[in-house]
């Protein structure tokens, strides 16, 4: 009870700084989530932050559903103590397996031009490949 007879509010939670992307799904707590092994991997142009058991969709990749397919493209990694970096990522690699393929939600640009009678819609659709984080190796 507060000194005017209202009741005090709890302790608000610190929660980390950094709430995990919407399209990884994590497979461990996300309070454990700053102390875990993770890397930073490159596939398609665009950069990843992964851990073991993570769920990614990735720009398209030629391989079948259910196969293994390596990244040796490892820009960071990190075990919770340690960080490595540049040369002493080495022979380094993150082995995934591939899930399935999938489109993203289509995406619509629409030109107009006022007064001119001037309209385009063009429309598209990435292709993605999902794939589940097996091992990290650094």
């Amino acid at each position: 009870m507060d000194v005017n007879g209202a009741k005090a509010l709890p302790p608000l939670i610190n929660f980390p700084p950094c709430i995990p992307s919407a399209r990884v799904a994590r497979s461990t707590p996300f309070f454990n989530f700053f102390q875990m092994s993770y890397a930073i991997i490159k596939t398609g142009g665009k950069q990843y932050r992964v851990a073991a058991g993570d769920v990614i969709e990735v720009e398209k990749l030629d391989v079948e559903a259910g196969a293994e397919t390596t990244f040796s493209e490892v820009l960071f990694h990190s075990d919770g103590k340690t960080f490595k970096t540049g040369a002493d990522l080495k022979g380094a690699t993150v082995v995934a397996e591939v899930i399935g393929a999938k489109k993203a939600p289509k995406v619509i640009c629409y030109k107009y031009r006022r007064r001119k009678g001037y309209h385009r819609t063009v429309g598209h659709r990435r292709k993605l490949t999902e794939i589940r984080i097996k091992s990290i190796t650094a």
